[in-house]
């Protein structure tokens, strides 16, 4: 755990309170994690989530590169195909369809 995010002592609170305190933080950021974790290889989420969640977690964006060493360790930990990160890879690079035209009313 990062010092930052640590829990601040709160006034008049005893030593064993605050480790409790601490405590509690400490578990509930790994039983998140661990949530995190679960989501990234959940056969419910699509490709696209997967990946999005694995980006979350390590704080990295997928690589524009197609050959980039790390879409190996992506599609590993999201138990993915490569092919299937390298379409999320190519769907991202593709521009945006344009928003339909809406005809002005009469």
């Amino acid at each position: 755990m990062q010092d930052y995010d640590k829990p601040t002592p709160v006034m008049g609170e005893t030593v064993a309170d605050y480790r409790a305190r601490v405590a509690e933080h400490q578990a509930e950021r790994a039983r998140r994690r661990q949530e995190e974790l679960l989501e990234q290889t959940s056969i419910q989420n699509t490709p696209a989530m997967r990946i999005r969640v694995w980006e979350r977690l390590h704080q990295v964006t997928l690589p524009r590169n197609p050959a980039h060493r790390l879409l190996e360790v992506i599609a590993a930990d999201t138990e993915l195909s490569l092919d299937q990160v390298r379409e999320e890879q190519r769907a991202r690079q593709m521009p945006p369809a344009p928003a339909p035209l809406v005809e002005p009313a009469p």
